[in-house]
This record gives C-alpha cells, sequence and structure tokens, in this order.
C-alpha cells in the first residue's frame, strides 16, 4: 500500500468513528437543547467533572493528531483539524474550566450562533460518515496481482 492510498484508509477509518459521533452529539444537544443550561452548570458546579472530561478529551485530540497527519482533500483536512480542536477543547476543559464554561454559556445565550454551529457540525458528521463508510471506488488491480502464482507466465 503506497502512502497516498494509507493517508485514504487512515482518514476514512477516522470519518468512521468521527462522522456518527458528530452526528450522534449534534442531534442529542439539539434535541435537548432546553436541558443544555442545566447540563451545563452542573457540569461546572465540582471541578473535577472538567479536569477529568478535559483529561480524557485531551488525550482523544492528541490521538487524532498523532495517527492522522494528512491534510491533503477535504475529509483528511476536516479529520486532522478536528483532531487538533479536540486537543484544544480538552487543554482549555483542564486549564481554564471557568472561562471554558462562562463561554459556554455565552454561546447558548447566543441562540441564533448556537443553532447554526450545531447545523454546521452536523453536516459535517454527516459528510464524515459517508467518506467513512461509502464504499471506497473500485480501482483495477494489476496484472501482477491478478495472475494464479501456481499458474506459469506465459513468454
Amino acid at each position: 500500500m503506497n502512502t497516498s492510498q494509507e493517508s485514504q484508509t487512515r482518514t476514512r477509518l477516522f470519518a468512521r468513528v468521527m462522522g456518527p459521533f458528530l452526528v450522534a452529539v449534534t442531534a442529542t444537544a439539539v434535541a435537548r437543547t432546553s436541558d443544555m443550561r442545566t447540563l451545563l452548570s452542573e457540569f461546572g458546579a465540582n471541578f473535577v467533572w472538567p479536569w477529568v472530561t478535559g483529561a480524557f478529551v485531551l488525550l482523544t485530540g492528541l490521538v487524532a493528531v498523532a495517527l492522522h497527519s494528512y491534510w491533503r482533500g477535504a475529509p483528511a483536512v476536516i479529520v486532522s483539524a478536528m483532531g487538533w480542536l479536540t486537543a484544544l477543547k480538552g487543554l482549555s476543559l483542564m486549564a481554564f474550566p471557568r472561562t471554558y464554561i462562562s463561554f459556554a454559556n455565552s454561546a447558548l445565550d447566543a441562540t441564533g450562533w448556537w443553532w447554526t454551529t450545531f447545523i454546521i457540525i452536523g453536516v459535517i458528521g454527516l459528510y464524515l460518515t459517508y467518506v467513512g463508510w461509502a464504499p471506497a471506488a473500485s480501482r483495477p488491480t494489476s496484472q501482477a496481482t491478478r495472475s494464479t502464482p501456481d499458474l506459469p507466465r506465459a513468454a
């Protein structure tokens, strides 16, 4: 497998995970819009939750950054950017929990922006789901891979 095929395969594998995750999180957040403020206030009430959550989010982002360093093509750019943004989100939760929660509260107050952001994230999730799970374009195989090894080749 050459480097281009390897990068495409890795991008598809990350898209298979990230796409459905983004769709599920977006659908749940939109369906539970009325509960988001309560969820956020309870999350920020105890500083253990932002720290522990931030540690796992940071780890997840760093795994994506370390294992997917490809930036060619829209799916690869989205996957790599999501990895970096996830790592920054985790670090922010750990280092600046009050600022992060204050920013999230401000986002909830700006209803139009909140909905627009979640619609964009949902569309990105659907796109990554398609990229990850749609059948790969078939490529013609070379003659060498199609020949049967127990038959002699003609000169």
